[in-house]
């Protein structure tokens, strides 16, 4: 089993690059997973494994090393080098090289009665990352990233997401693209705004629905609030009138969820 030892080895630094750069990224088509769970995620989610870096002395590999396809490259790493890949404060010894999948709208499979988030223009990749969370815990059946803001393979998703990158259906596009995609698919477009809208729980989810949430400094764009079946707002009772987006959508979703019987 080949060994690295130092951080100065090229193939280290090329993948500092790909933690560090969205440029590298997108030429090489890959990008680094780290942490055990995170990994077998991914590998239940399909995604294609090169490399697997890992410190001996910092984790046990036979659990994973069961379900990593044969073809796929094991390194020994020393502490040093680990530490400076590493992304995360609390470490596992363990990172992988991973190839990005393909999230065109078109690639997208969705159920007869689906369920989706629509996210536009979210900037932070923290916030993406929580409503990947989100999403995954209500079982959404979709998430659309609308004139994405953001590498969706930025590490802090990555990080953020706990690994819900990898067990969620992702499509990107312009909202153009995405108003066109739900509406030929013929599913209801719920835009949560202040403007022209009624309270979220007054709305029927139980057929085809997507709920569309924006940022939280300029909300969404006039298309989603001309697209929308019917725009929708969260009652507030306090002084100021927006919230995290990921808190938004939790309530949109769970509401939804709740009126199709948490199935």
């Amino acid at each position: 089993m080949k060994q690295i030892q130092s951080p100065q080895n090229p193939l280290i630094k090329s993948l500092l690059l790909l933690q560090e750069k969205a440029k590298a990224r997108k030429q090489s088509g890959t990008f680094l997973i780290e942490g055990q769970r995170e990994i077998t995620l991914a590998l239940q989610g399909g995604y294609q494994l090169e490399t697997v870096l890992f410190v001996p002395e910092m984790i046990a590999t036979t659990s994973l090393q069961s379900q990593v396809p044969q073809s796929v490259t094991w390194i020994e790493i020393s502490r040093e080098v680990y530490q400076k890949l590493a992304y995360r404060d609390t470490t596992e010894g363990i990172i992988a090289v991973a190839k990005m999948q393909n999230h065109e709208l078109e690639t997208l499979i969705l159920p007869q009665n689906p369920l989706l988030l629509v996210a536009e223009a979210i900037e932070k990749p923290g916030n993406l990352g929580a409503l990947l969370r989100t999403a995954d815990a209500v079982g959404a059946d979709a998430v659309v990233i609308a004139n994405p803001k953001t590498d969706l393979y930025n590490p802090n998703i990555v990080r953020s997401s706990v690994g819900c990158l990898f067990t969620n259906s992702i499509a990107t596009g312009t909202s153009a693209e995405v108003i066109s995609f739900l509406q030929q698919k013929n599913i209801a477009i719920y835009s949560a705004t202040l403007q022209n809208a009624n309270a979220y729980h007054e709305n029927d989810y139980t057929g085809p629905t997507a709920l569309v949430v924006g940022t939280e400094a300029t909300g969404l764009t006039e298309a989603w609030r001309e697209a929308a079946t019917q725009n929708i707002i969260i009652p507030m009772s306090g002084t100021i009138d927006s919230m995290n987006v990921s808190v938004a959508a939790a309530i949109l979703l769970f509401e939804a969820k709740r009126q199709r019987g948490f199935t």
